[in-house]
């Protein structure tokens, strides 16, 4: 393994960026990933950057297979609303309109 290796990175430990919940997304940059426990502002918080992840969502949204999912962090629900929201992946199966959840699949950035 080369030297300067420092980690897989599938899951990071950064500062909160803001107060967070465990399962919620965390966005800091162009770092997004799923807080895997509670944490203050800037205090240290494990962050998954992959996998697939069944998170709330706007009842009045409608998720197609595939279809890019994006976080409202002011309502804390996922969107299919890119203007003033952050991507976090694509749906792994249909949402539609008037279910409480949608499965995403994080894009890893």
């Amino acid at each position: 393994m080369a030297r300067n290796y420092i980690q897989p990175g599938d899951t990071i430990t950064i500062p909160a960026p803001a107060a967070v919940a465990g399962g919620f997304p965390v966005v800091a940059g162009d770092i997004v990933g799923i807080a895997q426990g509670d944490a203050a502002i800037n205090s240290p918080v494990d962050v998954k950057c992959s996998g697939v992840w069944e998170l709330p969502k706007i009842a009045a949204n409608n998720f197609a297979l595939g279809a890019a999912v994006y976080w409202d962090a002011g309502d804390e629900l996922a969107t299919t609303t890119a203007t003033d929201n952050t991507k976090l992946g694509a749906a792994v199966e249909a949402a539609p309109a008037d279910t409480a959840s949608v499965r995403v699949r994080l894009s890893g950035f």
